[in-house]
C-alpha cells in the first residue's frame, strides 16, 4: 500500500480575507486548537485530505498585513517564515487575498515570494467580482507574479479543487525573487548583507537582521554577529520606508495590467449602512438593541432544551440509584459526578446561541462597525478602539480574549485592556447569571415583547462592562506606565454570514468550553462528593444524635434530618460554617460559601456544587437543580434562601469577582509578573464583596 504523503501548508494573509473560512473547507471537521510553541497566542491546525496519496497538515495563521511585525499577534507570522530548522516550518505557504484589496495583499504576498518559499496567491471571493464590476487577467497576473494563482469562492466552495491540486504540485511552483526589490533599495548594502550572512536567502537575511529582536528563533550566535557589524538603526528605517514604497509601486504596475474595476456596476448598500451603523446616535441606539435581542434569545430559545437535560439528569441520577446496588460507588456517581456534570450540560444551550449570535455578527461584518463605533468612548478610558475587540471576545471567554489584547500597539493601553477584560461577563458566568435569574425574577413580559429575565440579563452584561471602561479610566490615571498607541481598524465588506464558518465556530467553542469546564467540575464534584460523605465521628453518629434528638418525628422526616445533620457534621460542612461568618452579612450561608469557594478555581463550578451538596444532604427524589435551590430554605428566617436580596447579592458578587485560575495565569503570562494577577485578584475580590454586601443590605 502506497504511503500518503503529509504537506504542511501555512495559511496566511489580511485580516477579513475569508482566510478561516477557506481553512474551514479544506479541514471541515478535522480541527484541533491550541497554541503556538512558547506563546499563548491560539492557533487553529486541520488536516485535509487532498487526494488519495497526499493529505494536508494546515496551520491557520494570524491575520496580518505584513511580515514586518506591529504586535505580538503579528510576530507569529514572522518566526513561521524565518525558523526553517522547526519540525512545523511550511513546505507550501497559501497567501489568501480579498478579491476587493488585492493591491493591499499582494503586499505580504510579494514579501513570502521573496523569501523563496513555495507560495501559492488565492484570490478569494470571486462570487463578488461580477456585483462589484471586477475583472482580472489571471494569466497574466501568474506571468507577471511568476506564481500560482487560484481564483476561488470559500463562501460557495468554487475554487477548493484547484487549490488542493496546486498544493499537491507545491515542488513545481516557481520560488524565484520577483522584481529585484532588494537591488533597487540599495545595492551595494545588499550585496555586503549577502556576504556576511550567505547561509541565508537575500531577503531572509534583511529580514533576521531587521528583526532579530522580535524573533526568538534566530540563534544567539546570528544576533552577537549582527551586533558586532553594528548596523545603523537609522539607515535600517530608512531602507524599510524604502522596500514598502518600492513594493507597492511594483504591486501598482502589475494590477494596472491585469486588474479592473468598473465602478457604475458597484451596487454595493457599504457606504449607506455605515452611515447608518456607525452614526453618533443612531449607531448606539442600534448596537443596544442588537444586545437586547441576543440576550432575549438565550432565554427564549434555550428554556426547552434547558428543562429537558435538567430534567434527564434528574431522572438518570434516581434510575442509577435505584439500578446499582448501594454503596460508595453508587452514591458517587448518583450525588457526586452526575448532578456535578448536569450542573455544567445544562447550560449548553444557553452558550452555544450566545457563540452562534456573536459568530453572525462578526461573519457580517457589523463587529468592525462597533470596534469603530466604541473607540472615542474608549478613548476617554484610557483604552484604544482596538481594546474592544478583547472585551467582546471576553463574552466568550477572558483567556483567549487576553490574548486577542497581543493586537494593541501601547504596553499602557494593552495592560489596561488585560486588567480589566474579567469584569466583561464571560460564558463562565452565564450558568450562574441564568440558574439565578431564574430563581428570583418573575418569567414576565414587559410591553408583550421583552422578558424581563433577558432584560435583568442585559442589564449584568452592561455593569461588567462598565465596570471594566471605569476600572480601565482608574488604572489609566493611576498606573506609572508610559506607552502611546495609534488606532487603525478596516472596515470589511458587509457579507452574508456563511453558515459553516457558524457551524464550526460555535461547535469549536461550545466544545472547549465545555471539556475544558468539565474536567474541573468532575474533579470538583469528586472531591466535594468525598467531602460531604465523610466526617470525624459526630458525622458517623448523625442517625443515633438525631433518633435521640427527635423521638416524635415521622420516618420520612428522621431520613431527611439526618442527611441535613450529616451533610453539616461532614468535612466540607466544617469547612463551610467555619467561613460562614465572613459571608453572612452578604446573605449567604454555609452551603454558598463552599460554592463560592470551590468556584474560584472556574466561576462555572458554582452551579454544579450547590447541585451535588443537595443532591448529597437532599432527600432521594427526581428534583431538577431550579427545584434543589428553589425549596432551599432560610434556617433563620423560614424563608426561600434564594430570595431576591441574597440572589441580587451573588449575582452582583459574580458581575466583579475574579474567580478564574487559569485567566490569573494567563495574566502573568502577558504581563510577565506576578504583580498584576496578584493585584487583579486582590482588588477585584474586595470590590465583589463591598458591592455585593450593599446589594444585600439595600434589598434585605
Amino acid at each position: 500500500m502506497r504511503k500518503t504523503e503529509v504537506i504542511k501548508v501555512a495559511l496566511v494573509g489580511n485580516p477579513n480575507t475569508g482566510k478561516s473560512l477557506l481553512f474551514n473547507q479544506l479541514t471541515g471537521l478535522n480541527q484541533k486548537v491550541g497554541n503556538y510553541p512558547g506563546v499563548t497566542v491560539e492557533k487553529k491546525k486541520g488536516t485535509a485530505k487532498l487526494d488519495d496519496q497526499h493529505t494536508a497538515s494546515v496551520v491557520d495563521l494570524p491575520g496580518t498585513y505584513s511580515i514586518n511585525p506591529t504586535s505580538l499577534d503579528e510576530n507569529i507570522v514572522l518566526q513561521t517564515f524565518l525558523n526553517s530548522e522547526h519540525a512545523e516550518y511550511p513546505d507550501v505557504a497559501v497567501v489568501v487575498a480579498d478579491v476587493e484589496n488585492l493591491k493591499r495583499n499582494l503586499f505580504v504576498f510579494s514579501q513570502i515570494k521573496d523569501l523563496r518559499i513555495p507560495a501559492i496567491l488565492v484570490i478569494n471571493m470571486a462570487d463578488r467580482m461580477e456585483r462589484k464590476g471586477i475583472s482580472i487577467d489571471i494569466e497574466l497576473l501568474k506571468k507577471e507574479l511568476n506564481s500560482e494563482v487560484i481564483l476561488v469562492s470559500a463562501r460557495k466552495n468554487i475554487g477548493i479543487d484547484a487549490l488542493k491540486k496546486a498544493i499537491i504540485n507545491y515542488k513545481e511552483v516557481n520560488t524565484s525573487s520577483i522584481a529585484n526589490i532588494s537591488e533597487r533599495i540599495d545595492n551595494e548594502f545588499f550585496k555586503e548583507l549577502s556576504e556576511n550572512f550567505s547561509e541565508f536567502p537575500l531577503y531572509k537575511a534583511w529580514l533576521v537582521v531587521t528583526q532579530h529582536h522580535n524573533c526568538t528563533s534566530i540563534g544567539t550566535s546570528i544576533k552577537e554577529r549582527i551586533t558586532k557589524l553594528g548596523y545603523d538603526e537609522s539607515r535600517l528605517k530608512k531602507l524599510q520606508n524604502k522596500e514598502t514604497i518600492l513594493r507597492y509601486q511594483y504591486i501598482n504596475d502589475i494590477l494596472k495590467k491585469t486588474y479592473h474595476v468598473d465602478v457604475s456596476k458597484d451596487k454595493s448598500l457599504r457606504f449607506k449602512l455605515d452611515r447608518i451603523l456607525t452614526h453618533k446616535i443612531f449607531g448606539y441606539i442600534i448596537f443596544a438593541t442588537i444586545l437586547l435581542l441576543v440576550f432575549q434569545s438565550i432565554f427564549d430559545w434555550a428554556s426547552v432544551p434547558m428543562d429537558f437535560i435538567d430534567a434527564t439528569f434528574a431522572d438518570f441520577s434516581q434510575w442509577t440509584k435505584d439500578q446499582l446496588p448501594k454503596g460508595p460507588l453508587t452514591n458517587l456517581l448518583a450525588e457526586g459526578i452526575i448532578p456535578g456534570i448536569g450542573g455544567i450540560v445544562i447550560f449548553i444551550p444557553q452558550i452555544a446561541i450566545l457563540f452562534f449570535l456573536i459568530s453572525i455578527l462578526e461573519e457580517t461584518g457589523y463587529m468592525s462597525r462597533v470596534v469603530f463605533l466604541m473607540d472615542k468612548i474608549m478613548r476617554r478610558f484610557g483604552m484604544s478602539g482596538k481594546s474592544v475587540i478583547p472585551l467582546i471576545s471576553g463574552t466568550a471567554c477572558a483567556i483567549p480574549a487576553i490574548m486577542a489584547a497581543r493586537n494593541i500597539e501601547g504596553w499602557k493601553e494593552r495592560l489596561v485592556t488585560i486588567l480589566v477584560i474579567p469584569f466583561t461577563t464571560c460564558s463562565a458566568r452565564l450558568p450562574v447569571y441564568a440558574i439565578i435569574i431564574a430563581l428570583i425574577i418573575p418569567n414576565q413580559r414587559i410591553l408583550g415583547i421583552f422578558s424581563l429575565q433577558g432584560l435583568t440579563m442585559m442589564g449584568f452584561y452592561l455593569l461588567g462592562f462598565m465596570a471594566a471602561i471605569i476600572s480601565g479610566f482608574l488604572l489609566h490615571n493611576t498606573l506609572k506606565v508610559k506607552g502611546n498607541s495609534f488606532f487603525v481598524i478596516e472596515m470589511p465588506n458587509y457579507k452574508l454570514p456563511s453558515l459553516k464558518n457558524v457551524f464550526y465556530t460555535v461547535l469549536e467553542k461550545t466544545k472547549s468550553f465545555v471539556f475544558g469546564a468539565g474536567k474541573i467540575i468532575l474533579a470538583i464534584s469528586i472531591v466535594l462528593w468525598f467531602l460531604a460523605s465523610n466526617g470525624p465521628e459526630s458525622f458517623h453518629k448523625a442517625e443515633e444524635t438525631v433518633i435521640e434528638n427527635n423521638p416524635h418525628l415521622s420516618t420520612e422526616n428522621i431520613d431527611k434530618k439526618i442527611a441535613s445533620y450529616k451533610l453539616e457534621q461532614s468535612y466540607i460542612g466544617i469547612a463551610g460554617r467555619s467561613i460562614e461568618p465572613v459571608i453572612k452579612p452578604l446573605g449567604y450561608d454555609w452551603k454558598i460559601g463552599i460554592a463560592l469557594i470551590s468556584s474560584f478555581a472556574a466561576r462555572e463550578v458554582f452551579v454544579s456544587t450547590l447541585a451535588t451538596i443537595y443532591s448529597v444532604g437532599g432527600d432521594a427524589d427526581t428534583s431538577t437543580i431550579k427545584d434543589r435551590l428553589n425549596r432551599e430554605v432560610n434556617i433563620d428566617t423560614g424563608g426561600k434562601r434564594f430570595n431576591l436580596p441574597v440572589g441580587m447579592s451573588l449575582l452582583v458578587f459574580y458581575a466583579f469577582a475574579m474567580q478564574c485560575m487559569s485567566t490569573l495565569a494567563v495574566v502573568k503570562k502577558e504581563t510577565n509578573s506576578w504583580k498584576w494577577p496578584v493585584l487583579q485578584l486582590i482588588g477585584m475580590t474586595v470590590l465583589a464583596y463591598v458591592a455585593s454586601f450593599l446589594t444585600y443590605t439595600f434589598l434585605n
